[in-house]
């Protein structure tokens, strides 16, 4: 693995980590009314904080995207998982709360399920697949789920919607990760007359808006507990699926391998969603949305 990958891939997951957190501690305090809606953004914009996460985001996406133009998708992805790392110790500054028992687990578990997948996977890259159906099918999938999750969480009674945003939201960005990496090899391969006649930026640029609406609706009605790590979780999956799916890359596939790879993937959802439901987290306040039941926060542990 190159040691510039790493860096890249960290220093996103940092930037990534703290503009989560500073983004949300403004949306919770946007008008309900935009809930789904463009508007959210727009309304948000007037918020300096708000303006430094995603400033913060943005710097990590360009990070993200240097570091998958020189490494394979499935090695940076889970390397960006552990964003939720740094978004828990900067709220933890915020709260004071100790990690404790819950915060030791989680971040070994992350750390070592990135490592345990990557070490087992030796991820490297190949040949992209021509196959046009393969490719379609794949990010359709992923697209559609993306799209019955939001539905789900517009129309469901329960208190899940902030989660079923974050996930769908996840998928999003897992998609727009692999798109970036095609828009870089366009990019390199025939500079920027190639890039702006393929749609593949221009379908990394909606993908990038969607989901920011669906993340900043997550954060508006629920706490950070409910909404990062389905987010997290989310992204590297969808990731590396896009990666082995259609960009070419290449995991090992003997049964040893593929027994530790799945075991790092579960340790790294594990990690995640106990850093994410640490008492740490913000908590938020409870908020109803117009057409979905009261939202609570988990309780801290």
């Amino acid at each position: 693995m190159s040691v510039l990958v790493l860096v890249l891939a960290v220093s996103a997951a940092c930037c990534l980590g703290f503009g989560f957190v500073l983004q949300q501690n403004a949306a919770q305090k946007a008008p309900l009314g935009d809930f789904l809606s463009p508007r959210l953004l727009l309304d948000l914009m007037k918020v300096p904080r708000w303006l430094g996460g995603i400033g913060l985001m943005a710097a990590g996406m360009v990070l993200g995207a240097i570091a998958l133009g020189q490494g394979q998708l499935s090695l940076v992805e889970p390397l960006l998982a552990t964003n939720l790392l740094f978004a828990l110790a900067l709220s933890r500054r915020q709260t004071r709360q100790p990690l404790g028992r819950q915060g030791w687990a989680g971040l070994a578990l992350l750390a070592g399920g990135v490592t345990t997948f990557i070490v087992a996977g030796e991820p490297q890259g190949g040949t992209a697949l021509t196959s046009p159906l393969r490719h379609w099918l794949i990010i359709g999938v992923m697209v559609g789920l993306a799209a019955l999750l939001t539905a789900w969480a517009k129309r469901s009674r329960l208190s899940s919607g902030p989660v079923l945003l974050a996930l769908a939201a996840g998928l999003l960005y897992g998609v727009q990760d692999a798109l970036t990496r095609v828009s870089g090899q366009r990019f390199g391969e025939g500079g920027l007359v190639e890039l702006l006649t393929g749609w593949q930026p221009y379908a990394v640029l909606l993908l990038g808006v969607t989901g920011l609406i669906l993340v900043q609706s997550a954060f508006e009605t629920a706490s950070l507990r409910m909404s990062l790590p389905a987010l997290t979780a989310a992204q590297p999956i969808a990731g590396i699926i896009c990666g082995v799916g259609f960009l070419g890359d290449r995991l090992r596939t003997d049964a040893g391998a593929l027994a530790w790879e799945a075991a790092g993937l579960a340790g790294v959802v594990v990690g995640i969603v106990l850093l994410g439901m640490h008492p740490a987290m913000p908590s938020g306040a409870t908020r109803r949305v117009p057409g979905v039941a009261q939202l609570q926060p988990a309780r801290p542990s």
